[in-house]
């Protein structure tokens, strides 16, 4: 008897170490903030493309927005760790992950805030803006038209462009959205190079203003792999960059030769776009009269080809050739 009370004993100790252990391996749902936060990091990772962050979309990708482990990739954390925040499981996060999340996440203030509050913890820069484009600033853009103007990150990818800005190197809609970065396209594109005057001075500096931002960013994945894919595609890129220059950005006159209307002379501002200097938004003023009824006609001919039938556009677009030309 008392054997079998033993074994009674042991079954149910058993059963319930069983039940103990499925229990620690399911997902903890308990307080309801986590499956908020959760829900909230999967919706917020649907939402962006992998051109928004400087990774290339890949042929197969069925994830709408990006991967878990892209999202754990550019906030430097571990993989399973950011899968167990997205499965609700009752870990604690740091106030370092979380920042690092919301900025590989392109979280706006209020998203921001609304991140450090579910998951309980004091957010140490609550002023910080992260890198994505409001519909305001898209608006903003298109109201310095004719001017050229763009929204730029601190890693020189386009974030945003008005129509002008659109035309004056190259037409940026041709340009797949992973390579419209102005270093990349500086030293690969080719009608994109042959826009610039004084070509060689002008990737000189910009591979020299580069590195000098680089150094805040040098861990980051989506910074080495630019130096990574640049280095891999550009040998004047290799011997630029294994000078170890750097220099300040400085303001002078910026000359581009235009393929439809000829040179232009441009005068850039730069405008932060948030409290840190993270994304900025780039203004081109005319240097000279001649320069601004040139980039008029730029801005008539990108308004024409935007209204005009598809099969009407490079028609238009020769049209104008012919006529700067003197034909």
């Amino acid at each position: 008897m008392v054997s079998d009370a033993m074994a009674r004993s042991m079954a149910g100790s058993t059963a319930g170490s069983r039940s103990a252990g499925a229990e620690a391996r399911r997902p903890e749902t308990s307080d309801p903030r986590r499956g908020e936060l959760a829900a909230f990091l999967r919706s917020r990772r649907e939402r962006i493309t992998p051109e928004q962050v400087g990774l290339p979309r890949g042929r197969r990708r069925r994830t709408p927005g990006l991967r878990r482990e892209e999202v754990a990739q550019l906030s430097a954390v571990g993989v399973t760790w950011y899968t167990w925040l997205e499965q609700a499981r009752d870990i604690h996060v740091s106030a370092q992950v979380l920042d690092a999340i919301a900025r590989a996440l392109l979280l706006d203030r209020s998203e921001r805030a609304h991140l450090f509050a579910l998951a309980g913890t004091v957010d140490p820069s609550p002023a910080s803006e992260c890198t994505g484009v409001s519909e305001g600033l898209r608006r903003m853009l298109e109201q310095l038209e004719p001017f050229p103007a763009c929204v730029q990150n601190s890693r020189f990818d386009l974030l945003a462009y008005n129509r002008t800005y659109r035309h004056l190197m190259c037409d940026l809609e041709q340009v797949p959205p992973e390579d419209r970065n102005c270093m990349w396209l500086a030293f690969t594109h080719d009608e994109w190079r042959s826009s610039l005057v004084d070509r060689d001075e002008t990737i000189r500096l910009m591979a020299a203003k580069f590195r000098a931002v680089m150094a805040e960013h040098v861990a980051e994945p989506a910074w080495k792999a630019m130096v990574k894919r640049l280095e891999d595609a550009s040998p004047e890129f290799r011997e630029i960059w294994a000078r170890h220059e750097v220099v300040r950005p400085a303001d002078k006159v910026k000359v581009y030769r235009q393929s439809q209307v000829g040179i232009v002379r441009l005068t850039s501002t730069s405008l932060w776009t948030g409290p840190q200097q993270g994304p900025k938004l780039l203004a081109y003023t005319p240097a000279d009269a001649e320069t601004h009824e040139r980039l008029r006609r730029l801005h008539a001919m990108a308004l024409a080809q935007e209204s005009a039938p598809v099969g009407e556009e490079r028609a238009l677009v020769e049209q104008e050739a012919a006529s700067v030309a003197g034909v």
